[in-house]
């Protein structure tokens, strides 16, 4: 059973309005209360230092319309807790050994632990295989070692709009792959050439894409959340895409696939590391090292600080045996070939993403972590 100190739902707004500054409005007799889509009130201690930056988060929320996940001191009523949980789709439930089970999240690309030795490891289990049957949407919390600590049935309406799921489908054959990539660059390949920039150039793109870099304690938009790698991969990819298009360049995606598990070393999570079944990022053509040769480089600021050989990209994720693909700067989710022309979805998924890096920041400082190598 829930903890009867955890609330998951939707914001309904705050009491009194939040039409001044939430410091403000903390110090003042009333003092600020957040409402739930429930009715029920959460109050926002005006003595905890990050009650400011939990009401600025719960305001992002309310206005995506994304449920939140609450726990409070029972005694005072007060807020002691926020994570930004996950609205989606549970593909798979598998065993990871004997201490954990995987659970695959679409559209997510982290790996999420059930843990074994958790005292609800049997209702969590059960809650997870019944939306692996059914199809339908759930609640997902997880800490920052995405470790799952909460589900719950998504209720469209009183839990927020339904997200913006991509449709899962099959990667067609590599060999299918390899013949189209090959005969897509052959006779194109002068073309190609006169396309690519210099690598100074390229890190010129580079700098300006990590330029979007989100600060981490206010997040303001459009800012790109990279110091947030755990997840959303691939809406900061479209987003970049987006904007070196508006360069007037030529981005293409490089999507890698774990045979097993992908692994980075950062010291951007607390954890000093992250988790992943798949990564993808932008590419662009540049030339050299040789005259009329050109190769891809990867731009993906959440894990580099310039551009990289696809080969260096993949050698940082930890299994030598992960498969590359590559796409047009279209495709917005691989599997399914999913398109996001209007941004709808990156916007959506970016703003997820801008609050889980403001609520981790909130709760243990903002990254870099000094814990870390």
């Amino acid at each position: 059973m829930p903890s009867p100190n955890v609330i998951v739902s939707a914001v309904a707004g705050f009491e009194p309005a939040l039409d001044r500054p939430p410091a403000e409005l903390l110090r003042s007799e009333r003092g600020l209360s957040v409402v739930l889509a429930e009715g029920r009130r959460v109050r926002l201690d005006p003595t905890n230092p990050r009650s400011v930056g939990f009401a600025q988060v719960l305001e992002g929320a309310r206005r995506q319309g994304l449920p939140v996940y609450v726990e409070t001191d029972l005694a005072t009523s007060s807020m002691t807790r926020l994570l930004i949980p996950y609205v989606a789709r549970v593909t798979a439930v598998r065993p990871e050994n004997d201490k954990a089970l995987v659970v695959e999240l679409l559209p997510s690309h982290a790996r999420h632990m059930l843990r074994r030795d958790r005292p609800d490891f049997g209702e969590l289990e059960e809650q997870l295989k019944a939306a692996l049957r059914s199809g339908q949407s759930v609640i997902v919390t997880g800490d920052d070692a995405h470790n799952i600590i909460d589900v719950r049935p998504f209720r469209p309406g009183p839990d927020g709009p339904p997200p913006p799921l991509p449709g899962p489908g099959p990667l067609p054959p590599s060999w299918f792959r390899r013949l189209m990539r090959s005969l897509w660059r052959f006779p194109w390949w002068p073309r190609c050439w006169f396309g690519c920039s210099s690598m100074a150039r390229a890190q010129q793109i580079f700098n300006a894409m990590s330029a979007t870099s989100c600060d981490p304690l206010t997040v303001p938009p459009p800012c790109i959340p990279f110091l947030y790698p755990d997840d959303g991969c691939w809406a900061r990819a479209h987003e970049m895409c987006r904007l070196m298009i508006n360069m007037s360049l030529s981005p293409r995606k490089v999507w890698i696939q774990a045979s097993t598990r992908l692994r980075v070393n950062t010291r951007n999570n607390p954890n000093c590391y992250v988790e992943w079944g798949w990564h993808v990022a932008p590419t662009l053509c540049v030339w050299g090292p040789f005259p009329f040769l050109f190769r891809s480089m990867v731009i993906d600021p959440s894990l580099f600080s310039t551009p990289v050989t696809k080969a260096t990209w993949k050698g940082v994720q930890g299994d030598p045996n992960a498969s590359l693909t590559d796409t047009d700067a279209s495709i917005y989710y691989l599997w399914g070939s999913v398109t996001d022309p209007t941004y709808s979805q990156t916007n959506y998924y970016l703003a997820v993403y801008r609050l889980a890096l403001q609520t981790r920041a909130l709760q243990f400082g903002p990254p870099p972590y000094a814990n870390c190598p």
